[in-house]
């Protein structure tokens, strides 16, 4: 797990420093050439920064270990991070739009260049590679505050392509001489927020989730139960309950087991289930065991 934890601050290192890389270039192109689109996608890159920053604030703080203040761990900073991240799409998203429709109504700009193209192209090839290469660690470490920064990545592939095609056809209408291929970049533009607001509410619902102890899938809570039934001691499954922290699971369960048996068998039991647990699922990082009583002559319910 620390090793996993590691890769994933070097993820959302790279990340931060690839954005602000991105967004002086962006916004320096955007000025220079008078292309909209290009500095809206870099207001878009400066919120990035804002949002990598929680990303790697919240990674660090995840990792601590419980204390008497937060017997659970500190999981759920990562969730946090990514709920922050989502409110930074969601407005991004609103920003792009608005800017698009507002273009609609304008005078079309003479934004259109070969080098605001080629920025553009740079910026959408550079956040193609950060978003493969931060999607593979954080499903690799199930790290939220690292896919939270992978969409957050995708974002600016859908808004970078909006760019991409919006002067792209503005360069071809000029070239053709299509007065309505002016008009390519806000459309263009406002295609992309409203795809950037979809991954926003995905994140946003998944964090709220998480926060709101959601249940994992009932396909995970079948394969512990079906565990717990491989076990000769456990007579009776009363309830098994799992909840995601963070990057941790942590998984409750109530078995009824014989009522003669000592504390100290109930003990070796309890620990037996809970490695047994732990080591099917390496994401368990805690699992709560209470034993009830069960009696020689009720029906064995396992």
């Amino acid at each position: 797990m620390a090793n996993g934890h590691h890769s994933g601050i070097i993820a959302i290192w790279i990340s931060l420093i690839s954005n602000i890389i991105l967004t002086v270039v962006k916004v320096a192109a955007g000025l220079l050439f008078s292309s909209p689109v290009l500095l809206a996608d870099g207001v878009h890159n400066a919120g990035d920064i804002l949002a990598t920053i929680a990303a790697l604030t919240s990674s660090m703080i995840s990792n601590k270990p419980a204390d008497r203040d937060h017997p659970y761990g500190h999981g759920k900073a990562e969730v946090v991070a990514s709920a922050f991240v989502a409110v930074i799409l969601a407005l991004a998203a609103l920003w792009i739009g608005g800017q698009a429709v507002q273009a609609l109504f304008e005078p079309p700009g003479g934004g259109e260049s070969w080098l605001a193209l080629g920025a553009a192209v740079l910026s959408l090839l550079w956040k193609q590679a950060l978003y493969v290469y931060t999607i593979r660690v954080g499903k690799a470490v199930n790290s939220k505050s690292v896919l939270a920064t992978a969409y957050d990545h995708l974002a600016d592939v859908y808004a970078s392509l909006a760019a991409v095609i919006g002067i792209g056809i503005g360069l071809l209408g000029h070239r053709l001489d299509w007065e309505w291929a002016a008009y390519g970049d806000p459309i263009a533009g406002f295609i992309v927020s409203l795809l950037v607001l979809k991954l926003a509410y995905n994140i946003g619902r998944e964090a709220v989730d998480i926060l709101m102890e959601h249940t994992v899938s009932p396909e995970k809570l079948a394969h512990y139960e079906n565990l717990l039934r491989t076990d000769m001691d456990v007579k009776r499954i009363d309830r098994v309950r799992a909840r995601e922290h963070g990057h941790y699971i942590i998984v409750d369960i109530r078995v009824g087991i014989p009522n003669h048996y000592t504390i100290q068998q109930g003990h070796d039991i309890s620990r037996k289930l809970k490695r047994l647990i732990m080591d099917y699922d390496p994401d368990v990082v805690e699992v709560m065991i209470h034993l009830n009583p069960w009696e020689a002559d009720e029906p064995n319910s396992v």
